[in-house]
């Protein structure tokens, strides 16, 4: 795992590039702090800091090939390397190390984009071709690791975190108040968006090329969340699945440091822990959060877990005091306005993971939008055959719906009966599953002075999709749900941008392209899907506790407003004043300063889902602005809150990891 920075000038930057370079590979150090280095050769600059995970000897970067045509900057994993680096040898390419980076430069050299789609791994890579003069970046199918970009004053930046930007000369951040809005709506980014204003991420699935002074975006895998049925009954899908998912977890076991495992308890979680125990080569060590707060605590499932499994447990122990002077930094490493504090604790945990020892970790993402796991699916299906179920059937179905959520009790179930009986048909062509999720978050839009239609993007991105209205209403939820929550903000905030922030890298078995196949092949096809994950919980049924079977899915949540007018952070003086809410251009004070009033003033029970969720993307983007856009506009707003280290200079770091060395220029 590593961070990656770059750019391609228009003109020549002379000496300062050089400083301009080790600034930006600065401000993500904390992405890769065992080595550093950079590349510079005509009005192209590239490097690299690295977390050594493969070959800790030889696997330094930007790496090239023999010949020195071919440079690369590489961040993240390539499960099946050993696989590739076999097959490159037959056909004639040399290895002079056993990295991954180094397979993923010769599949380059040897077959072009083509190679991106036998790549089964977690990747943002760079590569420039000297003798044609391009450059070429791209993430991997679903986003797992992030990849920015953006133009400035005829130059192209790149880089793994947009704060790396700051550092190129003249270069200012300022909001987007329509991306915002679509952010507040959708709970995420869309893809290849940013809240900023210019800056914009190489889609997941895609590349972008650059030669001769222009760029184009390329997607090379479309995601596919349909395909063909499983041709064998239920018994065969089941060792089908569980296969499959062994497999998965055997290649992210491939590591030259010890693999850790997140487990919340839950039952996605259970099985990787359960096949990492089955085929680790040492004992396996597994990490939870226990909140103070015994209405989100799962500490009793992880320690079920983890004893029936025989894995050395960690719980790191999280309180309200915690979330709230936390909050800040966490927001510097998530780049993105969040709806609630999740990512928090996950920021804490790795913290917690990386003074443990260990540096890359299994986690359960990415089972709930294979297998259908999320209430959201259910719910799809209800409001779809609303109209043909008697009252009595209505009403049963929704009270299994959430049976962790207090607004989903028999007291407010009339209340619901009438808004479902509203939304059984689809009101916004294409949007059908999430319209009631997007009609409560379309009030945190009320936040900005011009929020525009917040829907327009997503709408254009659905209709310009091909084949997506030939998916069924759950499989539109499946792709939507890829595409936004997972890759923006479970995937990013809560996932890779939480554990980098400490140096720690999260593998997702379940985002395996053949576990996603597998999944939308049986899914739907041997139950009816009112009993969540029933395959996985069939394929496993003989190796985790029954508990954890049969117990009632917990989604992962942390409290919410309640931690800041509780604990008063200092970050919560940003919203407190209009004066303070003024300095966000984007935001409309009246009513931020509204709600600020009715949080801070309201009993916890008195405020509603939306109203919280609002609040704290308020204090998430009034921090970002602190941090990124005033920060930008004059030293006096350097104050910013956030970690001081993500400001450290890595010039005499560089200096010493053999820059002469990767510095194209010296050949």
């Amino acid at each position: 795992m590593c961070g990656i920075v770059g750019l391609v000038a228009s003109r020549s930057l002379g000496e300062e590039v050089s400083g301009c370079i080790t600034s930006m590979l600065s401000s993500i150090h904390h992405r890769g702090p065992d080595e550093a280095g950079y590349y510079l050769d005509d009005g192209v600059a590239m490097g690299t800091v690295r977390l050594a995970i493969i070959d800790l000897e030889s696997g330094a970067q930007p790496m090239s090939d023999p010949g020195e045509r071919h440079w690369i900057c590489f961040n993240g994993e390539l499960y099946n390397h050993v696989e590739l680096r076999e097959e490159l040898r037959r056909l004639g390419r040399p290895f002079g190390t056993k990295s991954d980076t180094e397979v993923v430069l010769q599949a380059w050299i040897q077959w072009g984009p083509e190679c991106l789609t036998r790549f089964n791994g977690a990747f943002a890579l760079a590569i420039r071709d000297n003798e044609a003069g391009t450059l070429f970046l791209a993430r991997d199918r679903y986003g797992k690791r992030p990849l920015f970009y953006t133009e400035h004053d005829g130059a192209l930046l790149f880089a793994s975190e947009m704060k790396a930007f700051a550092a190129y000369p003249g270069f200012r951040f300022e909001f987007d108040a329509r991306e915002l809005a679509s952010v507040y709506t959708l709970w995420a980014p869309l893809p290849g968006r940013t809240p900023f204003q210019g800056v914009r991420q190489v889609p997941a699935g895609g590349f972008l090329s650059v030669e001769g002074g222009r760029h184009t975006v390329t997607h090379y895998e479309e995601l596919r969340v349909d395909g063909p049925a499983f041709d064998g009954d239920e018994r065969e899908a089941i060792a089908f699945v569980r296969e499959t998912l062994r497999r998965s977890v055997e290649v992210r076991l491939r590591s030259d440091v010890e693999v850790g495992v997140y487990l919340s308890g839950g039952l996605d979680s259970s099985i990787v822990t359960k096949l990492a125990t089955e085929q680790s080569a040492h004992e396996v060590r597994t990490f939870s959060v226990e909140f103070a707060d015994r209405t989100f605590d799962e500490s009793s499932s992880q320690l079920l877990v983890a004893s029936h499994l025989g894995t050395r447990h960690s719980a790191l122990p999280v309180s309200h005091r915690d979330i709230a002077d936390s909050f800040a930094d966490a927001v510097w490493h998530a780049e993105v306005p969040a709806f609630r504090t999740s990512f928090v604790p996950m920021y804490l945990l790795s913290r917690h993971v990386r003074d443990a020892g260990i540096k890359t970790v299994l986690s359960g993402e990415g089972a709930d939008e294979a297998f259908l796991g999320y209430s959201l699916f259910r719910e799809t299906m209800l409001r779809e055959s609303w109209n043909t179920l008697s009252e009595e059937d209505r009403l049963r179905r929704l009270a299994a719906l959430h049976p962790e959520l207090a607004h989903f009790g028999a007291a407010r179930r009339s209340h619901l009966l009438g808004l479902f009986q509203q939304f059984s048909a689809e009101r916004t062509p294409g949007l059908f599953s999430h319209e009631l999720r997007y009609q409560n978050g379309m009030f945190a839009t009320r936040l900005l002075k011009d929020p525009g239609d917040p829907l327009e993007s997503m709408r254009e991105l659905v209709r310009g999709t091909p084949g997506y209205h030939r998916l069924t209403a759950v499989q539109k939820a499946q792709w939507i749900e890829y595409k936004t929550l997972l890759a923006g903000y479970l995937l990013a905030t809560q996932g890779e941008r939480a554990s980098l922030a400490h140096s720690v890298e999260n593998r997702a078995p379940f985002l395996d392209p053949s576990v996603v196949r597998a999944a939308a092949s049986v899914n739907l096809r041997y139950d009816d899907g009112s009993d969540e994950k029933a395959i996985l919980k069939n394929a496993f049924a003989d190796d985790l506790p029954q508990w954890t079977l049969s117990r009632p899915k917990q989604p992962y949540r942390a409290p919410g407003s309640a931690v800041f007018k509780e604990q008063r952070p200092d970050c919560l003086e940003l919203v407190l004043s209009e004066n303070e809410l003024r300095r966000i251009d984007c935001v409309n004070p009246v009513f931020a300063g509204k709600l600020v009033s009715k949080i801070m003033r309201a009993p916890v029970e008195q405020i509603s889902t939306k109203e919280d969720q609002a609040f704290v993307y308020l204090l998430s983007t009034a921090i970002l602005n602190q941090q990124f856009v005033l920060a930008g506009r004059a030293t006096s707003a350097g104050a910013a809150y956030g970690p001081k280290r993500a400001r450290m200079n890595l010039r005499t770091t560089v200096d010493r990891r053999r820059v002469a060395v990767r510095t194209g220029a010296d050949r």
